[in-house]
C-alpha cells in the first residue's frame, strides 16, 4: 500500500513542484550551454593550447639543459672561454667548410662551355 501520511498542503505541494521545475530548467539550460557547439569547440581549443604550452615548456627546459651542458664544456667557472676545447672544434669546422668549398669547385664543370659545345 502507498504511504498516505504526506502532511503537506496543496499550496506546499504546488510550491515544491514549481521549485523542482525551476531547478530542472536551470539544469537543462546548463547542459545546453555545455553541449553547444561553440562551447565544445572553445573547450577543445583551450585543451589543445594547454597541451602545446606544456610541450613548449618541456622543449624549453630540454634546450636550456643542453645549452648549459655545452656552455659548461667551452666556458670555465669564471666565464672565461676554454681555448683548449674551443680550438679543436674551430679547426674541425674550418676543415669541413674547406672540404665543402673544394668539393663544389671540382665538380662544377661538365667539360662543356656555356654554348653547349665541348671545350678544347
Amino acid at each position: 500500500m502507498a504511504d498516505t501520511s504526506d502532511t503537506r498542503t496543496p499550496a506546499q505541494i504546488k510550491a515544491d513542484i514549481e521549485r523542482r521545475r525551476a531547478l530542472l530548467a536551470e539544469t537543462l539550460e546548463e547542459i545546453g550551454v555545455r553541449m553547444h557547439p561553440r562551447t565544445v569547440m572553445d573547450d577543445a581549443k583551450a585543451k589543445a593550447r594547454g597541451q602545446v604550452d606544456q610541450t613548449l615548456g618541456r622543449a624549453y627546459v630540454s634546450v636550456n639543459r643542453t645549452l648549459t651542458g655545452v656552455r659548461g664544456r667551452f666556458v670555465d667557472e669564471e666565464g672565461s672561454p676554454r681555448v683548449d676545447r674551443i680550438l679543436p672544434v674551430a679547426l674541425v669546422a674550418v676543415g669541413v667548410v674547406g672540404l665543402l668549398v673544394l668539393g663544389t669547385r671540382g665538380s662544377g664543370g661538365s667539360g662543356r662551355s656555356r654554348g653547349g659545345r665541348r671545350r678544347r
